[in-house]
């Protein structure tokens, strides 16, 4: 009797002999780039180092595209974008010891956005690994326990017959929902050494599903059906999971009201009659969402910035998918459905009831009003009139990158991302540089389509060595640089604090020269002006810089009184 779990797949005789006989002159770093090839990557970004000489050479020997970044954090950053406009891992390549540590922001900024990337790093030679002082270059005591708090998982290598289960194993786990990074780390000499392995084939690391408990949705099915002011919470599992359109047909069919986070702008249309956008910090909204019944939450965990810095006090019955076991109930009690958005999202859609309410438009209308006024009260034209224009040059399907900067704080609450998974940010970890090198990955992953980076001088420093990046590659990455002659947001933050501010003024370059001088061109507009240039720049093909010079401000929060 034979049973399905003992059928193997018989190799033909090619196979065979191609085991037998593989090309000569590989060595452990082919064993990596087959892994990856053979698992569907067609990208990798890293940066070389001594310890990776030896994945960097076999790369030659594959049809891998790399793009070589000038900072592993950029590097980081690059992948991640990389991975959130795919839905695939984006292997990042890399050396050890400080090579490795610059990348630990980029992976925290994963992390907390949950971008799939596989972070594969050199090892100090085996003889070293153990804890010992060995005297190594680049030697740690143990490398992967600098990773282990930031990343899914890790995966040592010691043997080049482990590299393609282990790389397989990462791949796996950094695509499960979730999604994430994952970091492995494999010796100096198994990458440099010679191989004898047959070249890698028939690789299978499918991500499990995670799917929700029936149990769980029928009662969330019974109470959403029921409510009588249900609301909306999308976060960006519902834009990880591509699974707007069923949330939009959900809320069709109950009639109710939903906001976005902002991880999660895009996640429904903007101008439909049921949005309430993204104002997330505004006590008017938080009121709203406060007073309803039912309050279906999918994709977010209500941190922070989601929940109008934790002032957020529900006080109906919460509904919360979410897909990081984390995250579930993890600031309020509710009924927690551990599940990805879109299958929990279609178990929905199969059960609940469908109900009418002709008042929910009306009142979301009021809310926005309220909002509208609020802000109009402040005299903040010139960033109102900043992020219009910015829309308006922006083509529809474009997707934008934004760096902490308050240009990117407005467009949080008041930008229309037209689409679902077009507008990212760092809003995640909360790190400064991500605007550009991730606009770069973002380039890389779909080079049909302009991309718009944003950040402030400041930020900007972080990540200028890349405008060589931009060019070596011809990347089209249009970079918009807003000018306040320092860190613009602590400014504001330690003047209304302490009455003044310190070390918060900064010495720049002429960024339009700078980026003329790596042969990028550069262009400084006006808020008059800012439209057509910004226009002009995503039309043309490449990278471009258009230099802004402003102060912001940000409008006033509600949270704190």
């Amino acid at each position: 009797m034979t049973h399905d779990h003992d059928l193997v797949l018989r190799p033909t005789a090619a196979e065979t002999s191609a085991a037998l006989n593989p090309p000569p002159g590989r060595n452990g770093g082919d064993l990596v780039v087959e892994t990856l090839t053979g698992l569907g990557a067609t990208t990798v970004f890293g940066l070389p180092g001594q310890h990776a000489l030896g994945m960097f050479d076999a790369l030659r020997r594959s049809d891998l595209r790399y793009i070589g970044l000038r900072v592993e954090n950029n590097a980081g950053f690059a992948a991640d974008a990389y991975g959130r406009i795919t839905g695939e891992a984006a292997p990042l390549l890399l050396s050890t010891g400080p090579g490795a540590l610059t990348s630990l922001a980029a992976l925290q900024e994963a992390a907390a956005a949950s971008a799939p990337v596989l972070a594969i790093s050199s090892q100090i030679p085996t003889a070293g690994l153990g804890g010992g002082r060995h005297g190594y270059l680049h030697e740690l005591p143990d490398q992967q326990a600098s990773f282990r708090g930031v990343v899914k998982s890790v995966h040592t290598v010691r043997t080049q017959s482990q590299i393609p289960s282990a790389i397989a194993a990462a791949w796996e786990s950094a695509l499960t929902v979730p999604h994430g990074p994952v970091w492995v780390e494999i010796p100096q000499d198994v990458l440099l050494a010679e191989t004898g392995l047959p070249v890698v084939t028939a690789l299978d690391a499918t991500p499990k599903d995670v799917v929700p408990r029936p149990e769980l949705t029928a009662v969330a099915a019974h109470l959403l059906s029921s409510a009588a002011r249900p609301a909306i919470i999308a976060g960006g599992g519902v834009v990880r999971a591509d699974a707007a359109g069923k949330l939009r047909a959900l809320a069709e069919k109950l009639d109710a009201p939903v906001i976005t986070t902002f991880g999660g702008k895009g996640a429904f249309p903007w101008e439909h009659p049921l949005s309430l956008q993204s104002w997330l910090e505004d006590r008017h909204t938080t009121d709203f969402l406060e007073d309803a019944d039912v309050l279906l939450v999918v994709g977010s965990g209500l941190g922070e910035l989601s929940s109008n810095y934790h002032t957020f006090k529900p006080r109906g019955r919460v509904i919360q998918i979410e897909a990081d076991l984390g995250k579930l109930e993890s600031n309020h009690p509710a009924l927690g459905i551990h599940a990805d958005a879109r299958l929990a999202l279609s178990a929905l859609l199969e059960t609940v009831g469908e109900r009418t309410d002709p008042t929910a438009a009306d009142r979301v209308r009021t809310v926005l009003t309220r909002v509208r006024e609020r802000i109009a009260a402040q005299e903040l034209t010139l960033e109102q009139d900043v992020l219009a224009s910015v829309r308006r040059a922006l083509p529809d399907d474009s997707p934008s990158f934004w760096d902490m900067t308050i240009l990117a704080y407005w467009a949080w609450s008041a930008f229309d991302p037209r689409s679902s998974n077009s507008m990212h940010s760092a809003q995640g970890a909360g790190g400064l540089g991500y605007g550009f090198p991730a606009a770069l990955g973002a380039a890389a992953a779909d080079p049909t389509r302009p991309v718009l980076a944003v950040s402030g001088d400041g930020g900007a420093l972080y990540s200028i060595a890349e405008l060589a990046t931009a060019k070596q590659y011809d990347l089209n990455v249009t970079w918009l640089i807003v000018d306040d002659g320092g860190y613009g947001i602590l400014r504001e933050y330690m003047t209304d604090t302490f009455g003044e501010a310190t070390a918060t003024e900064l010495s720049r370059p002429d960024y339009v020269a700078l980026a003329e001088s790596f042969g990028v061109p550069g262009v400084r507009t006006t808020r008059e002006t800012l439209e057509v240039d910004l226009a002009k720049a995503l039309a043309a093909p490449g990278p471009s810089v258009v230099l802004l010079p402003a102060v912001l401000r940000m409008f006033a929060p509600t949270h704190l009184g």
